[in-house]
């Protein structure tokens, strides 16, 4: 898979998505966007990989916004479709079904950290910035900013960083729940590939329904999400990995997953 705007390795059934426009840090363009599309709709039924790493190029940004000059030729109706556009690219990305870890070096802001919100697992380096700062530009987030990031953070501090438009470090993204880690810049892909290879010891079968399990937290009442909780916990009692964890477990052993 080759693109212009993204480079993207594949090793050890983990995918590692590197959004490559470090002149303008990594802010996202129509063409970077539409090569985002194609990508994980490819990574969504590819047999080998079972986990995504997404990051920016370089140690300044990990995705610094929306290119600004696409924004200022939109109208009431091209903004709603521009709009539309993001937002069904990033819901991709949070329906996967496989995981996605954020890895955020650097700038995060606007498009970039509403990227972020989408992703599963988010850490970040302890130079990272978070921000959704459209009210500088007399707009609103418009991929999906103003929802996930509520639901993340809650309504307060969500209401305060969207209406505001400021930025705040890593360490106050860890404090509120943005993000789980923070670590040197250094370690940050290290680390997230740590994480990718505790994610791919587990069965692969739960994860991905804990993934929709968890989703339907964010989009439905808690009755329905229960509802759909319970379903897909009956789903995997009726697996193979299930009666391979459940047996090693009592033989003390390491399970033998086979996704199955």
């Amino acid at each position: 898979m080759t693109y212009s705007t993204l480079i993207v390795t594949i090793t050890n059934r983990i995918a590692t998505v590197t959004i490559n426009r470090p002149d303008k840090l990594n802010a996202l363009n129509a063409q970077c966007k539409s090569e985002l599309r194609d990508l994980f709709s490819k990574l969504k039924t590819n047999p080998e990989v079972d986990v995504v790493v997404l990051t920016g190029s370089g140690e300044k940004a990990f995705v610094a916004g929306t290119d600004i000059a696409e924004l200022t030729k939109l109208d009431a109706v091209s903004g709603k479709e521009f709009a539309a556009n993001g937002q069904s690219i990033f819901d991709l990305i949070q329906h996967l079904g496989k995981p996605v870890i954020a890895a955020v070096n650097g700038y995060a802001l606007g498009g970039g950290c509403e990227i972020a919100l989408a992703c599963h697992i988010r850490i970040a380096s302890e130079n990272a910035k978070f921000g959704q700062p459209e009210v500088n530009l007399g707009i609103i987030p418009g991929y999906g900013g103003t929802q996930r990031l509520a639901r993340l953070v809650g309504a307060g501090r969500a209401m305060e960083m969207i209406l505001t438009g400021n930025q705040i470090d890593a360490n106050e993204a860890l404090r509120i729940g943005l993000v789980t880690k923070v670590v040197p810049q250094s370690e940050l892909l290290a680390t997230a590939e740590s994480i990718a290879k505790t994610i791919l010891s587990k069965g692969q079968l739960a994860i991905r329904m804990s993934i929709k399990a968890i989703n339907a937290t964010m989009e439905a009442p808690l009755n329905e999400g229960l509802h759909i909780e319970a379903g897909l916990f009956g789903e995997c009692c009726s697996t193979e990995d299930f009666r391979e964890g459940t047996t090693a477990f009592l033989e003390k052993r390491k399970p033998v997953f086979k996704g199955k």
